[in-house]
């Protein structure tokens, strides 16, 4: 694998279709397309040298254009609701490799549905794997209400409900004593080598940038939407220069 270190490339993954929300990547949030705020990141990101969209939609590939964001066609058989990301990932980078000769040395995944994700977050990450070349990966995460902890979950059984971790809820039964645990902040920066080598996107040796919890706000369904607009609305996130039309 030819590798560029000095390149930092953008996948935006944006397929067409989508069950939750019906074209989800393009319903508006603040007045613009939900991905057009992975884009602007992207943009305005000092360490991101190319920025490349996979889909196999045409609405979305023309919308991408239109904003001067390269397009990477992507099979139908990889745009299926069970489509795993890291097959996505590894076709682009091949078919890349072998076009090109190269590939980056960091891929950033902005996914559509994380509005929220921040320039700063992306060099940040960045930066952190420039200083540990041990790192294969470096991941925003975030604190999350006590009431998802891991052990605070249930299952259902044969109609009946329980706790996922029934020994573990009993030795950490309340706030203080359960194991601090956090949420994806929805960014990875990770090495082409670890998608390529290891066919895994986080790896074993992954580094963690903490943000606030308001800017991790996966938006999947349509009451997603709804939070996400209440946040930029009250000004619970701010994200400059994203005006609306």
């Amino acid at each position: 694998m030819n590798v560029v270190h000095d390149k930092v490339w953008a996948i935006i993954p944006a397929r067409g279709g989508s069950k939750s929300v019906l074209y989800k990547n393009m319903v508006n949030l603040g007045g613009r397309p939900l991905i057009s705020y992975a884009i602007k990141a992207a943009k305005e990101c000092k360490s991101i040298t190319r920025i490349i969209c996979s889909t196999e939609d045409k609405r979305i590939a023309g919308f991408c254009m239109e904003q001067d964001i390269e397009v990477h066609q992507r099979p139908d058989r990889l745009a299926l609701d069970d489509t795993d990301l890291i097959d996505v990932l590894i076709y682009t980078l091949k078919d890349l490799e072998e076009k090109e000769g190269k590939v980056a040395d960091m891929i950033a995944i902005m996914h559509p549905t994380s509005p929220f994700v921040l320039k700063e977050h992306i060099d940040k990450c960045v930066s952190m794997l420039v200083q540990n070349q041990e790192a294969q990966s470096a991941q925003t995460i975030t604190e999350f209400p006590h009431i998802f902890h891991a052990y605070c979950q249930r299952v259902i059984d044969d109609g009946w409900v329980r706790f996922r971790f029934p020994d573990e809820r009993k030795d950490f039964y309340n706030k203080q004593k359960k194991p601090k645990h956090y949420i994806l902040g929805n960014l990875i920066v990770t090495r082409s080598r670890t998608i390529l080598d290891g066919r895994e996107i986080y790896g074993t040796k992954s580094l963690p940038l903490m943000i606030p919890y308001p800017y991790a706000i996966d938006v999947d369904g349509p009451y997603d939407f709804d939070v996400a607009q209440w946040y930029l609305d009250e000004g619970k996130v701010h994200i400059p220069n994203m005006k609306s039309d």
